[in-house]
């Protein structure tokens, strides 16, 4: 199992140590230290990979499933021996303007977490670094892990949130730019940057609930002492979630206000036609019917008539210019 196993180490009075290889004897130790824990983090593990972890740790097979399979939604199951919460950290490609998110399974114990990671973006070893350095918030076991990744994650959903809003704001200024720039692909960027909150949206709002257990009463392996802590991190989501309804919000208005301003710049583009075409089918109709032939006609042998007929036909044409000029038809 050397090729999924990111890290493991035993973790003692908030200090990390190297702990024996076998995961069995491993967390012997730890539980029989009474202050200590073991923390196996790995990546995209098979299912005969994962069967060792299994055994030694007493995993609920419903929970393995779900962490080999992957492709599941935030939640919080509660199992005999182990607490199961499954998370989806995001990243955001601001070259791509692509939101892509990973999965990420925590599974809680007895003196033991193992973390099952899928795809990328994972803060796991940015947090394993930052809970080596701060032993106080190491000593409280399993849970401070539980909490240093659920802060993480939550924390970077507010990052992304805020990249998303500046993007969301470039996007804005185009669709209300001046009508002669070109705005062809303005509605399909809109509509690939709601695919993007959507997709970020599938991450945030179904860990709101599993959030709210967290940090209420009755939970196993959370003890009330790490409840505010756990509220705390409620409360960033909290922010987080409406921070996406916003923009999820704003690019409804934005999408609305384009669709509008297109339909008003066609409207103004049938009248210019409309008028252009008025103006030619005046001479064309005089011209048609001095066009006719007939013998009998008014002025048809005057040496002036010719001059006249074209004067008139320009005084017409003039004059339905001056007039569609004024009503802003040109």
């Amino acid at each position: 199992m050397p090729c999924v196993i990111v890290d493991c180490a035993i973790y003692r009075d908030g200090r990390r140590t190297e702990g024996p290889a076998d995961f069995s004897d491993a967390l012997d130790e730890a539980r029989a230290a009474g202050d200590s824990f073991l923390w196996v983090g790995l990546h995209e593990p098979t299912e005969e990979e994962f069967d060792l972890i299994t055994s030694e740790f007493n995993l609920h097979p419903l929970a393995v499933e779900d962490a080999l399979k992957a492709h599941q939604r935030p939640k919080l199951e509660i199992y005999n021996g182990s607490l199961f919460l499954v998370l989806k950290p995001v990243t955001y490609d601001d070259d791509a303007d692509t939101v892509t998110t990973g999965e990420l399974m925590l599974f809680v114990g007895d003196s033991f977490v193992v973390t099952v990671r899928h795809g990328e973006g994972s803060p796991l070893a940015q947090v394993r670094q930052r809970l080596e350095q701060e032993r106080e918030v190491l000593r409280h076991g399993p849970t401070s892990v539980l909490y240093a990744v659920c802060d993480a994650v939550v924390d970077h959903y507010i990052e992304v949130a805020g990249e998303l809003q500046m993007d969301l704001e470039e996007l804005e200024a185009e669709v209300f730019a001046p009508l002669g720039e070109d705005t062809r692909n303005t509605a399909s960027r809109i509509y690939s940057f709601k695919r993007q909150v959507l997709e970020f949206r599938r991450a945030t709002a179904p860990l709101a609930e599993p959030m709210t257990r967290l940090a209420g009463a009755g939970v196993p392996f959370v003890p009330e002492r790490s409840q505010p802590f756990f509220r705390d991190v409620n409360d960033h989501l909290t922010r987080a979630n409406e921070s996406v309804e916003g923009l999820d919000r704003l690019l409804s208005d934005i999408l609305s206000a384009h669709l509008a301003q297109m339909g008003v710049q066609q409207n103004d583009d049938m009248r210019k036609i409309s008028a252009w075409a008025a103006m030619a089918a005046v001479p064309t109709m005089i011209a048609g019917i001095y066009g006719m032939n007939f013998h009998h006609m008014w002025e048809l042998r005057q040496p002036w008539g010719y001059p006249v007929v074209v004067l008139v036909m320009a005084g017409l044409v003039f004059w339905l210019h001056r007039l569609f000029k004024r009503r802003g038809w040109l």
